[in-house]
């Protein structure tokens, strides 16, 4: 287990926040015993989008404290994908990764139909690890049967980036407190952003896309697809008719620039100044840093999410019964999510952690990349408001129908009516 020490504060780069307090840093220890018997051992990861292990330098410190380990990534970068080629070799049962990592929109599909598929991380001690984390982050990636599937990493607290320049520019306020204020609630947004257009500068729209403020506002709810007795009751959920109503009113009112998140056009959007907010999750951070890169430093800032706290995103790291280095794969994933490396992560990165002792670590950080905005206070205050939410299996299918649907509205014209049927018949052809 890692010693931790106190870490010098110091300046950091343009891809860092500043905190407060001094930061706890892992030191050395004893050698990963491996699974290898020459006490060689060769650590395969396998993820999706950008957990930032290998960015923030964490692989190669765990190498260094851990001689004889080699950790060895790979990733895709769109989830779905992912999602798909993993259930394909868990189903085969060959080309696992020693670590898989896990969506929190898919733990539920692992706990309730793929537990025989994953190691009970208890097998190796995880049980003592259970207080270093929120309850429902824990309790999340525990089986029916009380088994530990999964360590949890990031939690995605949400807000609202927002360039001031183009604010400016549109005779808009920029203070955050006093936005905070105006968009109190998700109309009051919605109203700020037709102000917007009117004085907004050429091609430049309010939001990225309907999808991402779908997604947001869905974020905010407890129950969202499922109820907590695992029924789907999203097609009668009023919290998700809002958010498609709001949704569609923005998409009509022309205030999104109608582009894919992750796509090469939403990527260079961030320095084209293509749209003016976005609804970011703490995680969202470091990929503006480096998609609007060096130009973008202090004309991007955040302010607190309209209609309260919510969550968007978060993983977990587990560990494949087909692993061939489980106990080597268990000890790295253990010091990977451990407070001390979650807190480094956040610091250099943006991924806010789950793990309740980083959440203190990082309290007073600020960005000075978003105009010294203190992040630590208005994500960890998001992080505590946020609801536990109910996890159903389908979750990111369901959800990928009703962005589908939302994207016809919002790019062919679409009637909502129409595109609500034909996510109802996206669902049923996907679920069944």
């Amino acid at each position: 287990m890692p010693i931790a020490r106190a870490a010098k504060r110091r300046a950091v780069n343009l891809g860092a926040v500043v905190l407060a307090g001094a930061l706890l840093a892992a030191c050395g220890g004893s050698s990963d015993s491996s699974d290898s018997a020459d006490g060689k051992v060769t650590i395969t990861v396998d993820l999706f989008g950008s957990f930032g292990y290998k960015e923030a330098g964490l692989y190669e410190e765990y190498e260094k404290l851990n001689p004889g380990v080699t950790i060895k990534q790979t990733d895709t970068e769109d989830e779905a994908d992912y999602w798909k080629s993993l259930q394909t070799r868990l189903a085969g049962g060959g080309g696992l990764a020693d670590v898989q990592g896990i969506e929190v929109g898919r733990i539920a599909s692992v706990t309730q139909q793929q537990a025989d598929k994953f190691e009970d991380l208890k097998k190796y001690g995880a049980e003592e690890l259970k207080n270093e984390f929120a309850d429902a982050k824990w309790s999340a990636a525990t089986g029916k049967n009380g088994e530990v599937l999964g360590l949890g990493t990031d939690v995605g607290p949400e807000a609202m980036c927002y360039r001031t320049d183009l604010f400016k520019k549109a005779g808009l306020p920029t203070d955050r407190e006093e936005l905070a204020q105006k968009w109190s609630t998700w109309d009051g947004y919605v109203e700020l952003g037709k102000q917007y257009l009117k004085k907004a500068p050429k091609k430049s729209a309010w939001i990225d896309s309907v999808g991402s403020l779908y997604s947001i506002m869905i974020g905010q709810e407890k129950e969202r697809y499922y109820n907590a007795s695992g029924d789907l009751i999203w097609e009668t959920n009023p919290a998700l008719k809002t958010a498609w109503d709001t949704s569609v009113e923005a998409a009509e009112s022309g205030l999104s620039a109608k582009l894919d998140q992750w796509s090469p056009q939403w990527n260079q959007a961030f320095a084209a100044g293509s749209f003016a907010t976005i609804p970011c999750p703490a995680w969202m951070l470091g990929y503006i840093k480096g998609q609007a890169g060096d130009a973008g430093k202090g004309t991007w800032d955040i302010a607190k999410l309209p209609g309260g706290a919510g969550n968007w995103g978060g993983s977990y790291l587990a560990v494949p019964k087909a692993a061939k280095n489980k106990e080597a794969a268990y000890k790295l994933i253990k010091w990977l999510t451990a407070p001390e490396q979650q807190a480094k992560l956040f610091e250099k990165q943006g991924n806010f952690p789950s793990a309740t002792g980083a959440i203190d670590k990082v309290a007073g950080a600020k960005d000075p990349y978003f105009n010294d905005a203190p992040i630590g206070q208005i994500f960890g205050d998001a992080a505590k408001a946020a609801p536990v939410q109910v996890l159903g299996i389908h979750d990111q299918n369901v959800a990928q129908q009703i962005t589908n649907a939302l994207s016809e509205v919002e790019r062919k014209g679409t009637d909502p009516d129409k595109a609500w049927s034909n996510a109802k018949k996206g669902v049923e052809n996907t679920i069944g």
